[in-house]
């Protein structure tokens, strides 16, 4: 019998993915403050980037995750009262590039080489590394790319494989949401930094 099931959580299983970038101080301890948010708030995170920016004193964190619309609107009003945050906001797939970078190392003899040059020579992967009995590709492209290239090497020995999760930037220029006030003036809509939110302790 199941008891105390979080609803973010069984939406989750059914609710599309969302990407989830934001902005926040250059500090230690800020990814684990964002991180502990998220999952105070029911979501499973599949996965984070973190990156630098063009201003020194910014990040970028990149969260890939599931939610519905409410879900997502609540997660992002409760992450801009955190006094770290600068901006934090939603990157839908027509409007944004979302990338990953996947390292596959799979077991080979000298039979199956050919076979595996050719799914590489039409995912235009990288071979980066060759031994007697094993390959390792390199590849880069959109989540959806990604996961067909996994798909082609389903029937064979996979030893190992790392991917860096999405990360992502809207297309064309500095957008509107990229130009509100800074958090000090942004106050006066939210709760002053470091004041009590219940709803973060549920």
């Amino acid at each position: 019998m199941q008891q105390n099931q979080n609803p973010n959580k069984v939406a989750a299983t059914e609710a599309p993915r969302r990407v989830i970038s934001l902005l926040v101080d250059n500090h230690n301890g800020v990814l684990a403050r964002v991180s502990s948010l998220f999952c105070r708030r029911g979501f499973n995170i599949d996965s984070l980037t973190v990156s630098a920016t063009n201003d020194p004193a910014v990040s970028r964190i990149t969260v890939t995750l599931h939610g519905d619309d409410a879900a997502i609107s609540q997660l992002i009003l409760q992450t801009e009262r955190l006094e770290v945050t600068r901006q934090v906001f939603e990157l839908t797939p027509d409007k944004s590039l979302q990338r990953e970078l996947l390292l596959l190392k799979v077991a080979c003899n000298t039979a199956e080489r050919a076979e595996m040059r050719e799914i590489a020579a039409i995912y235009k992967s990288k071979i980066i590394d060759l031994s007697p009995d094993s390959m390792v590709f390199e590849l880069t492209g959109r989540p959806e790319k990604i996961n067909a290239f996994l798909k082609m090497f389903s029937g064979y020995d996979i030893l190992e494989l790392c991917r860096t999760g999405i990360t992502a930037l809207e297309r064309g220029g500095k957008h509107p949401h990229m130009q509100k006030p800074p958090q000090e003036v942004r106050a006066a809509q939210l709760p002053l930094p470091g004041t009590h939110c219940p709803q973060d302790e549920e």
